[in-house]
């Protein structure tokens, strides 16, 4: 039995003409917003309200930013204003927290543990791997494995026919 997978789920509907349907919300707003600013104000107020309620419809209606709606960057910018920017990192544990992991440790969870000997070995081996497959180890860190990391055009060259 075959079934139709929809695809571009996130491509909107065009519902009004060209328009989306949150499209149409903030372009009809802002038209109703702007009329109804330059039926109650003079000209020479409502002007630059009408000129800048227009701009702000459209951007939001169709602009986005970092690839995200532009209303998204107005909501973070809000909060960006409204919330304390300063962080003071407490390294005190209140009680409460100690509390509740020493009633965590006390439950019968089987924790496997590594002597220090593996450990450090283990740690070694993934340090060595890293740097290897990152191209930074010395020869006499690589190994004679038949896969080896390489770090410039010729070495790949010297590589190449040293295996054939």
């Amino acid at each position: 039995m075959q079934f139709q997978v929809p695809q571009f789920i996130e491509v909107e509907d065009k519902i009004f003409g060209p328009l989306t349907f949150r499209q149409f919300v903030f372009i009809a707003g802002g038209l109703g917003i702007c009329y109804v600013l330059w039926r109650i104000l003079p000209i020479f107020v409502s002007g630059p309200l009408v000129i800048g309620t227009g701009a702000l419809a459209a951007a939001l209606a169709f602009m986005q930013y970092n690839g995200r709606p532009f209303i998204v960057a107005i909501e973070n910018g809000f909060f960006y204003l409204l919330r304390s920017k300063l962080y003071l990192w407490n390294n005190e544990r209140p009680k409460a927290a100690t509390q509740s992991v020493q009633k965590a440790t006390q439950t019968d969870v089987y924790v496997p543990k590594l002597s220090d000997s593996r450990l450090h070995e283990l740690a070694w081996s993934l340090d060595i791997k890293e740097r290897v497959a990152g191209g930074v180890a010395g020869d006499n860190e690589r190994g004679n494995d038949s896969v080896q990391a390489v770090r410039t055009p010729q070495e790949i060259l010297t590589f190449l026919k040293n295996r054939s």
